[in-house]
């Protein structure tokens, strides 16, 4: 299926259904409806002779035929079978997978319990290979979760809208862009706090630094004050004491001379002579 333009394959319908009327227009909704790819039929539907079997009792059928593919399912067709014509295998096929593709746009979880109630179809295994040709034709993406029995829906196609339900797709459209808008903006709000919180502790350990930097020198510059002091005194001790020294060197030999002196007159004995 080209997916940039899922209308191609109709196109040769179109050209034809420009210049057909009556029988051969109801006879060319048959064909459009049963051929492989052709998965859209607005343009078809919306051509004035197509519209024109609407008026005609005989081929009013073929009109809600083109109806039912462009934007109905199986369960409408099941509803309704006594006012559409039968399908043959490949109408019913093409119109369970667009059924599939509705319901996966409304919910992106299809358990197979569902898909086999919408879809008519009692069997398992004959539901995975619906899914699965599906998938291929590239009418929705997504994987089959046999374990837990559901169809996981990541991408489908757009299918054509039915006539009044453009304003109900409107105000949905609306509000998911009001929701869409409130979000961002309590996400903007939430982004530019916490920008705010980190700016001020920026600035805040920035005062930090600063405050720790200019204690840090003030220690410094009183220690190194203090050590400098502490060594003139020491210096000035040590210029006194050798002074100090100097001067008893230099009185240090009358004192000793004199203390000999003494020493030796107290140290000689009186001499007394004995008289005979």
């Amino acid at each position: 299926m080209d997916l940039a333009n899922p209308s191609a394959k109709l196109e040769p319908f179109l050209l034809m259904a420009k210049s057909l009327k009556g029988a051969a227009a109801a006879k060319l909704i048959q064909d459009a409806t049963s051929a492989p790819g052709v998965f859209v039929f607005s343009e078809l539907l919306e051509l004035p002779n197509i519209q024109e079997l609407g008026k005609n009792e005989q081929h009013q059928k073929a009109l809600s035929l083109l109806q039912l593919f462009s934007y109905k399912t199986y369960q409408d067709y099941l509803a309704n079978k006594d006012v559409l014509p039968p399908l043959n295998q490949a109408q019913a096929i093409k119109l369970k997978h667009l059924s599939i593709v509705s319901l996966a746009t409304h919910r992106r979880i299809l358990p197979y319990s569902d898909l086999q109630k919408a879809l008519d179809i009692s069997n398992v295994r004959e539901l995975e290979d619906l899914i699965i040709d599906a998938i291929y034709l590239d009418l929705l993406q997504g994987k089959l979760d046999q374990k837990e029995e559901q169809l996981e829906v990541s991408y489908t196609m757009g299918r054509d809208l039915e006539p009044g339900k453009l304003e109900q797709i409107l105000a949905s459209l609306r509000d998911w862009a009001s929701t869409t808008s409130a979000v961002l903006s309590t996400l903007d709000g939430k982004i530019n706090a916490i920008t705010a919180d980190s700016v001020a502790a920026k600035l805040s350990q920035q005062e930090h630094e600063r405050i720790l930097q200019a204690n840090l020198k003030e220690v410094y510059e009183k220690q190194k004050e203090k050590s400098f002091g502490g060594a003139m005194a020491t210096r000035r001790f040590q210029v006194g004491d050798r002074e100090n020294t100097h001067m008893m060197d230099v009185d240090e030999p009358d004192n000793k001379g004199k203390n000999r002196k003494a020493s030796q007159d107290a140290a000689k004995p009186s001499r007394k002579r004995n008289k005979f």
